[in-house]
């Protein structure tokens, strides 16, 4: 497999997979840019919303994800940003012949696997750290996406140092991961517990992992957790 880090604007997404399919990729990332700014000149209210945002069935495919998504988890659709795009790039890699890819759009994944990967959770100034997933190869593509509050420069109103989602939604990973780190607003067991059990029942939400301080929690369907070594991402805005 080969690495190409491709920069657009905000964008800063590392995509591993047969170099054949980096043109794809990068084609994606910039259309879905351009669809995505072009709708927000008719609706800036789109990128400023903090809660769902509602947006007319002609929308572009990715502004609807975004703001499906975000209905679900109870955010602005900006939240899901990342993730859609990730998606998106991740898909056109597929339909040209990929059967193996990620794209990591600043720490919000979308996957493609055909063998395993370990995938690292950076968890910034917590002590509880150098830890991931070993996941296994699954039909179709899906995400694990990260938000916090503590580390890069995406908004949040918690103190998360990693919350973690996964679902077979990309663009639902990335609300809900944004909505459980915003519900972390204090290093407790009780507030953990909760914030997990009301995010973990919706649907779509296969799995969650949260760290914050020197507590971590998980629920629902993770891949095995390991130690691996975990270098610092960025984020997209």
């Amino acid at each position: 497999m080969d690495r190409i880090v491709i920069r657009h604007k905000d964008t800063v997404a590392a995509v591993v997979a047969e170099k054949k399919y980096f043109t794809a990729a990068e084609t994606a990332i910039q259309d879905q840019r351009r669809l995505l700014e072009e709708y927000i000149e008719k609706d800036p209210a789109f990128r400023t919303a903090l809660h769902p945002h509602p947006v007319p069935d002609d929308a572009p495919r990715i502004v609807r994800r975004m703001a499906e998504a975000a209905s679900r988890a109870g955010v602005g659709p900006m939240a899901a940003v990342a993730g859609a795009t990730a998606e998106a790039a991740l898909r056109a890699m597929a339909e040209a012949g990929a059967t193996h890819a990620l794209v990591d759009n600043g720490g919000d994944i979308a996957l493609l696997l055909d063998r395993p990967v370990i995938v690292g959770i950076f968890t910034g100034p917590s002590s509880i750290r150098e830890i991931g997933f070993r996941v296994e190869p699954r039909p179709g593509i899906f995400g694990i996406c990260t938000s916090s509050g503590t580390v890069g420069h995406s908004l949040s109103f918690g103190k998360a140092d990693s919350a973690t989602v996964i679902s077979a939604d990309v663009a639902l990973a990335d609300a809900v991961a944004t909505a459980l780190g915003n519900a972390l607003n204090m290093e407790t067991e009780a507030r953990l517990q909760a914030a997990l059990a009301e995010y973990g029942k919706l649907p779509g939400v296969e799995g969650l992992l949260a760290v914050i301080g020197k507590l971590m929690a998980v629920w629902g369907d993770l891949p095995p957790l390991v130690r691996t070594k975990v270098e610092r991402k960025g984020h997209e805005s």
